[in-house]
């Protein structure tokens, strides 16, 4: 899995039919810094997350089988809703504090 951070969202109307219902973040991944990469990837959401929130992305043959994905053409999907990252005891990123 990796960290990314929600950048957006991704809408499209006409799509595979195993993709339909399915909602579309787009995600920037994060370095063990929390610095941003430069590279960006779409995911398939099942999670409910958030513009600016960071999240665990499972990519590959693992993101499809995620819930009902199994039978999706999904490469990444998002597992979970980030609230803590700690290293070395020092905390790098909280979610209750993003958002005072």
């Amino acid at each position: 899995m990796q960290i990314a951070k929600v950048r957006g969202t991704v809408v499209s109307t006409i799509k595979e039919p195993g993709l339909r219902g399915v909602k579309f973040l787009l995600l920037q991944f994060l370095d063990e810094n929390g610095n941003l990469l430069p590279s960006y990837e779409v995911a398939g959401d099942n999670v409910g997350a958030g513009r600016d929130e960071w999240v665990l992305v499972s990519r590959g043959s693992a993101a499809r089988q995620v819930g009902e994905s199994n039978q999706r053409p999904i490469d990444a999907m998002v597992v979970g809703i980030i609230d803590t990252v700690s290293v070395d005891n020092y905390i790098l990123y909280s979610k209750k504090d993003q958002y005072r």
